[in-house]
């Protein structure tokens, strides 16, 4: 059991939730509440998570990836303490769990009454899924083609918000894509840095990510694109929203976000860069978890009534 809940990489789990986060207490604070579906959505998008790292432990170690040249933890079946067929059939079981879950999901959130959104879903579940098992496994892996970046930013972000907030409110709300493009972008850093952590190792084994493509250089512009501008879609969606002074509690998370800017921009060695994957992880979802209180409360007001 503790090996596989080391493959499980639970580090990454506070990051995949966070546009569930957002998505629902954004919903919340427009009075709509099911908590069957806020309970339902984490439980797949943990799902998804947990199914993705099992999939890149398989794909990376089969492959060769994960070698004696990888920098962080060690995986499963690179250290052999999981084989091959045995994390085979935890990526089958994973992907069925996960797949109830999202039906229950989609259940809870449209029951009878809107089939055509049932299905939509279902397909989009399905896909995502796939997604997560195609990102480093067989031979048309698209995380070996640099599109790894694409799909967190989509699912992670783009769906992972919009997508609970629809099954809640049954419409899209434009305002919302400022910080499920902010989530998405943060997703996509954690991942980046990742990359930028093993740019040599995933060159030599022929893992074409953009920061290969692109190299370490670039990579770190890209960064830093994308955590600023995270920061600042967040500040635009509060303005927006018209929040009060005290409701914008959420950048305290900023700063976090400044102090691995600066660790990443005084970085002369990729390799030394791991421990920032679990620092932008959970400044991510403490940016979710006070955005979400800064939607539904002012803090000036919990102040009076405690006092």
């Amino acid at each position: 059991m503790k090996h596989w809940i080391e493959a499980a990489r639970l580090r990454t789990l506070p990051l995949s939730v966070s546009g569930i986060i957002v998505g629902s207490f954004y919903a919340m604070s427009q009075a709509i509440f099911n908590w069957k579906i806020v309970v339902f959505a984490l439980l797949t998008t943990l799902g998804l998570q947990i199914l993705s790292n099992f999939a890149n432990d398989y794909g990376d170690g089969v492959k060769g990836t994960d070698n004696e040249d990888r920098v962080g933890p060690k995986r499963a079946i690179q250290s052999g303490i999981i084989t091959p067929q045995s994390m085979k059939k935890a990526i089958v079981l994973t992907s069925l769990i996960t797949l109830s879950f999202a039906v229950l999901l989609i259940y809870f959130a449209f029951k009878e009454s809107y089939l055509l959104y049932s299905f939509l879903f279902l397909i989009l579940g399905i896909l995502a899924i796939a997604s997560a098992i195609r990102y480093t496994i067989g031979k048309g892996a698209y995380g070996y083609r640099g599109f790894g970046d694409l799909f967190v930013f989509i699912f992670f972000g783009l769906v992972s918000t919009f997508g609970v907030y629809f099954m809640f409110s049954k419409t899209f709300d434009g305002l919302l894509l400022l910080p499920a493009i902010a989530i998405g972008f943060l997703s996509v850093g954690v991942l980046n840095l990742n990359n930028m952590r093993d740019e040599e190792s995933d060159r030599k084994s022929g893992k074409n990510t953009v920061v290969v493509k692109n190299g370490g250089a670039w990579a770190k512009k890209y960064h830093f694109f994308l955590v600023i501008s995270a920061m600042v879609l967040m500040l635009v969606f509060a303005y927006l929203n018209e929040f009060h002074f005290d409701q914008y509690i959420f950048v305290v998370a900023y700063f976090p976000l400044a102090s691995h800017l600066m660790t990443v921009y005084r970085n002369k060695n990729p390799k030394l860069l791991d421990p920032e994957l679990k620092k932008l992880a959970i400044s991510t979802f403490l940016l979710s978890i006070l955005m979400a209180l800064s939607l539904i409360f002012f803090i000036s007001d919990i102040i009076v009534n405690y006092i």
